[in-house]
């Protein structure tokens, strides 16, 4: 049980990193078209 390889090292950062960009991407459409229907059922 030596130290992690350095792919492990580039690997597992990028692939959190990826994970929260489409989160965040996911979540911000989301939230958008939750506010957007919450102003169209105000209007109405």
């Amino acid at each position: 049980m030596g130290l992690p390889t350095t792919d492990h090292v580039v690997y597992i950062p990028a692939v959190l990193l990826l994970g929260i960009a489409i989160g965040w991407s996911l979540g911000a459409r989301a939230a958008r078209q939750a506010i957007e229907q919450r102003q169209k059922r105000a209007r109405e």
